[in-house]
């Protein structure tokens, strides 16, 4: 029995030091995770801003915008699918606005209503983008989207230079070093990698 006893209790110890060495690491683990989400290429000179659609907060377009005002670029390209009443390019573009920014700095491209997906977004862009010469852009998107919506634009435009900056999170909707804390976080984190891994599967 007491050998028995002996044998159960060396696992349990081994299991606790488990535990406490998984505890004290998580934030770090958790953190490097998110990292790899996120890509950020920093601001140069592009021939264009593109700015891509999904946001429903206005920060990506208003980061396209100041990068524009920067001198990074001459005009902003903001895209959207058809809303109920107009398209969600135009509302973003309105936002803009109302924070100060002039209409004559962006061009809309609205998307036909089947463009709700990053890959389709960046094959509809890309065609614009051909057709207009533009050979260099920008990407401005969330976060937590950059290094998914980098490759998938690389994929789908290999002729066209392609760098990511991503935008303010006002909402703190997902912030690498607490995602885990807020449901929001979670499950933009889950999303987000199961997405990622589905580009890689080529899906």
């Amino acid at each position: 029995m007491r050998r028995f006893l002996r044998g159960c209790l060396v696992p349990l110890f081994l299991l606790l030091i488990l535990a406490v060495v998984l505890w004290i690491f998580s934030a770090p683990v958790l953190t490097a995770a998110a990292n790899l989400l996120i890509e950020d290429d920093g601001p140069r000179k592009a021939d264009a801003i593109v700015v891509l659609g999904g946001d429903g907060f206005g920060d990506r377009t208003l980061k396209g915008a100041e990068l524009a005002r920067a001198g990074y670029a001459p005009f902003v390209i903001v895209s959207g699918p058809k809303t109920l009443i107009s398209f969600e390019s135009a509302e973003e573009v309105q936002f803009a606005e109302q924070h100060g920014y002039p209409a004559a700095m962006f061009h809309e491209v609205h998307l036909p209503g089947e463009a709700e997906s990053t890959r389709t977004e960046a094959d509809e862009l890309g065609k614009y983008l051909k057709a207009q010469g533009i050979k260099s852009v920008l990407l401005v998107t969330s976060n937590y989207h950059t290094k998914r919506a980098k490759k998938l634009w690389r994929i789908e435009n290999p002729w066209l230079q392609v760098s990511v900056v991503p935008s303010v999170d006002p909402e703190h909707l997902f912030t690498p070093g607490t995602w885990w804390k807020t449901r929001p976080g979670q499950k933009t984190f889950l999303y987000e990698w199961m997405k990622t891994i589905s580009v890689k599967l080529g899906v």
